[in-house]
């Protein structure tokens, strides 16, 4: 028994793998696979049972990977960003998620059939969609940038609000059978203060233990998990289904509390939260029975129908009444909404809660749920980008550049990009260089451009090539392998590290990306030569001045970076693509300062060199 139990979970763990990286090479959302993949080993070949694997410990599991993920999404709540959004944003994370509440609600009553206090717990669980789903469609699709940064903010942040009114639904629907109204009322309030004691207790204690360095680094992971699963079992002891609101109460003050290093907190989550995600959805969907389906049988596909053409474009057409969002993009719009794993995995949990409470059709609540989940998905997925097209609100061919790296070569190259009006977004892990590059006016993502917070985070809207411009060799390659499968293959760009001669003493190969700026030129010596004064010059040429004049005027001190064809495309130079600007074009150029006089060198101070390497190392 314990045998099978092992090979169970080592195959469910491969399997998750597995979806994880076809959905990678595919470029579509995880969770479709994972909800296949569920389906397959569960009802259709009856492999595996989630009941009789964890027995009693499904609940308990289910109830903190819940609460994990609530807690992750409610962190990345900003009251800040709610302020600054525009009014079309705000209806859609505000008042129109109560249209799509109020026709999901009313489709579950009338098409099937459900108790009005289901269809209503129903209704409130359909709010959310998950930015996990949204954003990987999202790169494939390419909508204009105003439709992508609508429906990416509409993800993150309708995430843990409709989390919370499905919450606070499930918790009326469980009080109101108390009878009378005032206990009813009495148990809902005892609810939310309760959750809201406890979350705002623990995210005081925990904000305080890492704004005061009370603990090592090392232990931020571990700590704010132990605060976390510690928050939820506290709540729920107190009062009955409070948990849920503790977390989520929680994360919402530790993203807005200042001092708070936030960034080390989701770094938890990178992994545990992708390993919860990729079980959960796999137990969820081997635990749906066909037997229920039949049940509910063809009126499911008129629920999904009536939020699928109903809902999401009733609330569209609220959102954007009276805003300068065009008909096309509104209908791009009306098209995109995806549900994610907070829907898969609220209506399972609460699924559970409500059967242990005497109602009847509770179980019926996953199945319509999955439904809608892989209605959405596979349906927007495969026909998402074609519309997009059609109704011409897709992205034209990106021209804008992915940095990785916000060094002062970086940074050299970000400003000089921006001159010209070309979009440009660097990327680093050191908090020193992304705020010099931020004061400097340039946008930049502080983060592993590898990890899943830049899966969600990092808005490639209208970048379509990568640029690697770090001194390490191995996360060039890796960033570069990653974002072949975003931009393409030839739109791909790193540097040498050393050199043809590889000066540095590593490898001077170009890892997975096309070699920039010739094969002579290293990071080394261009970040040298920043450092020493060389300048970025734009150079148009002319009949009279041509490529042969520029090259006869700044020889060797020049190393050529950019061209722009007269019509405003802009090439790189890149060690396998010659290229040869002619009248009309713009190349662009690091030229070295004149060269000094023999007494100057003679006079330069010993320590120079050495300063030089320190600052082409930083």
């Amino acid at each position: 028994m314990s045998e099978h139990v092992v090979v169970t979970i080592a195959a469910i763990t491969l399997l998750g793998g597995l979806c994880q990286w076809l959905a990678w090479r595919l470029h579509l959302p995880a969770i479709l696979f994972l909800l296949l993949t569920g389906i397959a080993i569960g009802p259709v070949t009856g492999w595996f049972d989630p009941d009789a694997l964890l027995g009693p410990l499904l609940f308990p599991f289910v109830s903190l990977s819940v609460a994990v993920i609530l807690f992750e999404g409610s962190l990345t709540l900003k009251f800040s960003e709610i302020r600054g959004l525009e009014r079309v944003l705000r209806r859609f994370v505000t008042s129109g998620m109560l249209v799509t509440w109020a026709v999901a609600a009313l489709s579950a009553r009338l098409i099937a059939g459900l108790e009005w206090e289901l269809a209503t717990l129903f209704g409130a669980i359909m709010v959310v969609t998950g930015p996990t789903v949204i954003v990987p469609m999202l790169r494939t699709v390419r909508p204009s940038a105003r439709v992508a940064n609508i429906l990416r903010w509409e993800g993150i942040i309708i995430d843990p609000i409709g989390a919370l009114l499905a919450v606070l639904v499930f918790e009326f629907v469980v009080s109101s059978g108390a009878g009378a109204l005032g206990a009813t009322m009495l148990a809902f309030v005892g609810v939310v203060a309760v959750g809201t004691a406890a979350g705002l207790a623990g995210g005081y204690l925990l904000g305080e233990a890492l704004r005061r360095d009370w603990l090592p680094s090392y232990l931020f992971n571990v700590a704010t998990l132990g605060m976390v699963f510690c928050s939820f079992a506290f709540a729920n002891a107190v009062v009955e289904e409070s948990g849920l609101l503790a977390v989520t109460v929680m994360g919402i003050y530790l993203g807005n509390r200042k001092g708070v290093p936030v960034h080390e907190i989701l770094a938890f989550k990178e992994s545990l939260s992708l390993v919860l995600v990729t079980v959960l959805f796999i137990l969820l969907a081997a635990r749906l029975d066909f037997a229920q389906l039949e049940a509910l049988g063809w009126v499911v596909v008129g629920v999904f129908l009536a939020i699928q053409f109903i809902a999401r474009p009733l609330k569209v057409l609220y959102c954007t009444w009276g805003s300068a969002v065009p008909w096309n993009e509104r209908a791009l719009l009306s098209w995109i909404a995806p549900r994610g794993i907070v829907a898969a995995a609220v209506s399972a949990l609460f699924a559970i809660k409500l059967e242990q409470r005497g109602f009847t059709q509770a179980a019926l609540l996953v199945p319509l749920t999955f439904v809608v989940i892989i209605g959405t998905v596979v349906l927007q997925s495969l026909t998402a980008g074609r519309l997009a097209r059609i109704l011409k609100a897709s992205e034209p061919k990106s021209n804008g550049f992915l940095i990785l790296g916000a060094n002062p070569l970086a940074r050299t190259l970000a400003a000089a990009l921006d001159q010209q009006k070309i979009p440009v977004l660097l990327c680093d892990t050191l908090w020193d260089n992304v705020s010099r590059a931020r004061m400097a006016g340039l946008r930049a993502y502080y983060g592993n451009p590898l990890s899943e917070h830049a899966e969600i985070y990092l808005d490639t809207t209208g970048l379509g090539r990568l640029l690697a411009v770090t001194a390490d060799e191995h996360l060039n390659a890796l960033v570069c392998s990653r974002y072949k499968g975003v931009f393409g293959p030839k739109s791909v760009y790193t540097l040498r590290i050393g050199g043809a001669t590889g000066e540095t003493g590593r490898s001077a190969t170009a890892g997975e990306g096309r070699i920039a700026f010739g094969e002579q030129v290293g990071y080394v010596d261009l970040s040298r030569r920043v450092y020493r004064g060389a300048e970025i010059r734009r150079t148009t040429l002319t009949e009279a001045f041509g490529m042969a004049q520029f090259r006869a005027m700044h020889g060797e001190r020049a190393t050529l970076l950019f061209a722009i064809d007269p019509k405003g495309r802009l090439e790189v130079f890149a060690a396998d693509t010659p290229l040869e600007p002619g009248p009309g074009w713009t190349v662009i150029a690091l030229v070295d300062p004149a060269p000094e006089p023999a007494a100057s060198r003679e006079e330069r101070p010993v320590a120079q060199d050495a300063r030089d390497q320190a600052e082409v190392q930083r």
